[in-house]
């Protein structure tokens, strides 16, 4: 991978930002791109606004020589290619009371869309970074090795973890430089990852691969019985666009152009099974957008969602959960004859995965009519309002707001009491129809409690982190700040959002 390829650059609507006077600041010097104003529709963050589109003057990652940058990779035929598995992580070491793991961050080239090779940043050489399977109750070290000629860091999207191993936006692993990261795993089984956060540059760094999966297994979940082994598998979605000669084509007003559906690194492929029930841990990756899948045949269960198990398994004929959201289901294919499909589809990006029956398999579980009961709800002290906007007065790029204001690391914006529970109400102040915002609480978990006034849906059931608000309307939810001291983001977890000034930060305080 040439080196003009991982340069430390901006993105296209980054704004000069203070490095907090409390973190490290980031050495070296930025490379300033030029945007480029042009009359038309535009999308922004995905969606179609109807005003001044944006032509990005560079691309971010220099185009192979020979290559037509712009020009879509040809279609291929669906469910040629098998599904990756991602690599399980192995310990270097283990100790008395934690283990630790390295991954080297990491430049390669893939094979994503077949025939084509793919320059991309990633964690341990794999689309999806390895993944590391802790456990409740027994800590994980985790050093990252930056290889790349470019900064990054490493948030644990989900993890309750100390301000200072939260991979906050300023703190920064520069080039040649190595990052350790302790994570207690003091919480509930959950399905976790992990990704790029370094403010200005999340949005593309993501967009290119640095992202990974982190499971917490919980002992207490163990007579449940559910799926394990072979038959519980992560699967990531990310949506990508990709040119003729294989080179990414990273364009924040045009997302709505990436069209191509990663399944685990893979477009449209197809992953054998058995006779039997699984357990598929989905995780939607992608930097902004919305998936509502849907399967042809067989049930899908839903058994979980960001923070772990539900009280109990819930049939689900469609499921939808927006950018950073992860949801834990159970498909049942017993009874299925050797040779038969079953095709798992978006509702508007079509067939994504097709799982075929190759295999019998002995399964004599029942899937459990209980799972686990959610923690109680404590008394709430403090309501807070948030709201998510864009501000195009002066203009596109817009002006990326919460409660008005784009992010600095210098301010704090909330200051909480440790233990105390507080009732947030998260608004979609963007009222045109297709400007989606989610919201991403970091260091705790919290439960839905309303949306717009009106009961929450199925999609908001359970623990969560990352909760989904369409155009002009709140969801109200509850969080108790119980553990760790210090400041820490929140943000819309659509990258492109965040990553130009749509995150605050609250301070944990004794």
């Amino acid at each position: 991978m040439p080196g003009a390829a991982t340069k430390v650059i901006d993105t296209p609507w980054s704004r000069s930002i203070q490095s907090s006077r409390s973190r490290p600041k980031p050495g070296g010097s930025y490379v300033k791109r030029r945007s480029v104003f042009i009359a038309g529709g535009a999308v922004v963050g995905g969606v179609l606004l109807g005003r001044q589109a944006v032509a990005l003057a560079d691309s971010p990652v220099q185009q192979p020589e020979g290559g037509v940058a712009g020009a879509e990779a040809p279609s291929a035929t669906p469910f040629q290619t098998p599904m990756p598995m991602p690599p399980v992580a192995v310990p270097i070491r283990r100790g008395a009371f934690h283990d630790e793991y390295e991954i080297n961050v990491q430049p390669a080239q893939l094979e994503l869309v077949p025939g084509l090779m793919t320059d991309a940043l990633t964690f341990g050489g794999g689309w999806v970074g390895p993944v590391i399977r802790g456990r409740t109750g027994r800590p994980v070290k985790v050093t990252f090795r930056n290889t790349l000629d470019v900064h990054t860091n490493v948030h644990l999207h989900g993890g309750h973890v100390e301000a200072v191993n939260d991979g906050h936006p300023m703190d920064m692993i520069m080039p040649g430089d190595s990052r350790t990261y302790d994570y207690p795993n003091s919480q509930r089984g959950a399905t976790l990852w992990y990704h790029d956060h370094v403010h200005n540059d999340e949005s593309e760094h993501t967009y290119r691969g640095l992202h990974g999966i982190y499971i917490v297994d919980d002992p207490a979940e163990a007579s449940l019985r559910l799926p394990t082994g072979a038959y519980d598998i992560p699967i990531m979605l990310s949506d990508v666009k990709i040119d003729s000669t294989g080179a990414l084509i990273y364009e924040p007003p045009k997302a709505i152009e990436r069209n191509i559906v990663l399944v685990n690194g893979k477009a449209t492929p197809f992953l054998p099974v058995a006779a039997r029930k699984y357990r598929f841990r989905l995780i939607n990756a992608t930097n902004e957008g919305t998936y509502k899948l849907t399967l042809d045949k067989a049930t899908m269960w839903q058994i979980g969602t960001d923070g772990g198990l539900l009280p109990a398994p819930v049939a689900r004929p469609e499921i939808a959960f927006g950018s950073g959201e992860r949801v834990d289901v159970v498909i049942d294919f017993t009874g299925l004859p050797k040779g038969s499909s079953v095709v798992l589809s978006d509702a508007v990006k079509g067939p994504i995965l097709r799982f075929d029956v190759n295999f019998r398999a002995t399964d004599t579980r029942e899937l459990p009519q209980k799972l686990r009961d959610l923690p109680a709800l404590s008394a709430a002290t403090v309501q807070r309002d948030v709201r998510l906007s864009f501000d195009f007065s002066n203009g596109i790029p817009p002006l990326a707001l919460v409660n008005g204001k784009q992010f600095d690391a210098d301010r704090v914006d909330f200051t909480i009491k440790r233990g105390t529970t507080e009732i947030w109400t998260v608004y979609n102040d963007d009222t045109e129809p297709s400007i989606l915002h989610t919201f991403h609480l970091h260091m705790t978990h919290f439960r839905v409690l309303s949306r717009s006034g009106a009961p929450m849906t199925a999609d908001d059931a359970g623990l969560k982190d990352t909760v989904l608000v369409p155009p002009g309307s709140s969801v109200r939810l509850q969080a108790t700040f119980a553990r760790y001291l210090g400041r820490y983001p929140y943000h819309c977890h659509f990258l492109e959002h965040s990553s130009i000034g749509m995150m605050a930060q609250m301070e944990i305080v004794p």
